[in-house]
């Protein structure tokens, strides 16, 4: 399997581009994100690879990140999505705004992406909202300090545990800690006394919404 490129970029078409390597020159279907991130022919470039395989066609996809090529992964999970439509989502959102879009429902958003019907964007949504908490892990980047998150007063382990896997993936989205720890006690403030403790998925889902107002 080819996981990963690394070479001298030949050219940069409207949909992929041709990276050399060895003596080889390898087309990788990217998104519109990717392409425009990619440097000026004759430089070099280095991209994740996912490589798609029928009985009558061998495509290579090219990513600028595993964050970018796991998504891709997930989008083409669900039923309607190929491999094209999976990276023009990644094209007009980002990993980031997908993730975004999903967490909080938003199928319009998702709809952006061409060749994205409303009934495909509200079946991405419903299908995969539940998996971006892990997916957002995958930033590499965790909240200052989120793992030695300790319990409140007459808060569980496993609340306090909640608490800091969404801040951690809040700040793999690009808020700042302080911003996404006030909106994530500002939800928490305003459940009822005795609702159920919210999932890390609802929790993240309730924060960006507070955050988006």
């Amino acid at each position: 399997m080819i996981g990963r490129i690394t070479g001298r970029v030949d050219y940069v078409a409207a949909d992929h581009a041709l990276i050399e390597t060895g003596g080889v020159g390898y087309e990788l279907w990217c998104s519109a994100r990717t392409l425009a991130a990619l440097p000026p022919p004759g430089e070099v470039a280095a991209l994740y690879t996912t490589l798609l395989v029928r009985e009558d066609l061998l495509q290579l996809f090219g990513f600028l990140t595993r964050e970018e090529r796991e998504w891709h992964r997930l989008l083409t999970s669900v039923q309607g999505v190929g491999a094209k439509v999976g990276l023009a989502i990644l094209g007009a959102l980002g990993p980031e705004g997908a993730g975004q879009a999903i967490a909080l429902g938003d199928a319009a958003a998702v709809k952006t992406a061409p060749g994205v019907g409303p009934k495909l964007a509200q079946r991405i949504v419903m299908e995969l909202k539940g998996k971006v908490p892990a997916m957002m892990a995958l930033g590499g980047r965790t909240a200052p300090g989120a793992a030695q998150v300790k319990p409140a007063a007459g808060q569980s382990e496993g609340a306090a545990r909640i608490r800091a896997d969404a801040l951690s993936a809040l700040v793999n989205l690009g808020y700042q800690e302080g911003e996404a720890a006030a909106a994530i006690a500002t939800v928490e403030a305003a459940l009822a006394p005795d609702a159920p403790a919210l999932s890390d998925a609802a929790l993240i889902r309730a924060t960006l919404k507070t955050l988006s107002r």
